[in-house]
C-alpha cells in the first residue's frame, strides 16, 4: 500500500474570536503548517453569530485578517448544516473559524500500522486549554521527596 492510498487522521476545530482580537496570526500559523506539509486544509468556513443569536456565513477574504489565503479551501466536507451546528457552540456577537484538516504528518505512521495489520480502534483528543490548565496546576504543587 503506498502512502498515496493512505490518509492521516482528519480533525476539525472551531476557533471562536471575540472583540477585536482577530489579528491574523492564527491564520498565518495555519498556512505555515500547510506550507511545511504538517497538515492539509480541506475546508475553512468563517461563521458569525449576530447579537440576537442568528448565524451567518462570513466571507473569509473580507472578514478575517489572514484567512483570505484560505478562502479557496472548500472541499465539500463541510455542508451548510455545519454552519448551524457551529453557531450553537458560539457566543452571540462572535466570529469563528471552522477548519477541517488532515494530519498529513501521520500518513507514514498510518501506512506502517496498516501494513503490520494494525487498525485504529479508539482515539481521542484533549483540548490544549485543558492540558495547559493541568500543567499549570502541577507546576504549583510542591515536589514530594
Amino acid at each position: 500500500m503506498s502512502d498515496v492510498d493512505v490518509h492521516g487522521p482528519i480533525d476539525f476545530v472551531l476557533l471562536e474570536f471575540t472583540g477585536d482580537k482577530l489579528t491574523g496570526r492564527a491564520a498565518e500559523e495555519l498556512v505555515n503548517l500547510v506550507d511545511r506539509g504538517i497538515i492539509y486544509v480541506y475546508d475553512v468556513m468563517l461563521v458569525g453569530k449576530d447579537a440576537d443569536g442568528s448565524p451567518y456565513l462570513a466571507d473569509l477574504a473580507e472578514a478575517a485578517a489572514g484567512f483570505e489565503n484560505l478562502s479557496g479551501a472548500r472541499s465539500g466536507i463541510l455542508a451548510d448544516d455545519d454552519l448551524a451546528a457551529a453557531a450553537e457552540a458560539m457566543e452571540p456577537g462572535s466570529l469563528a473559524a471552522l477548519i477541517v484538516y488532515e494530519n498529513t504528518w501521520a500518513i507514514p505512521f498510518v501506512a506502517a500500522a496498516q501494513e503490520s495489520g494494525g487498525q485504529l480502534i479508539a482515539g481521542g483528543r484533549i483540548p490544549a486549554q485543558d492540558v495547559m490548565e493541568v500543567l499549570d496546576a502541577l507546576d504549583t504543587l510542591e515536589p514530594t521527596s
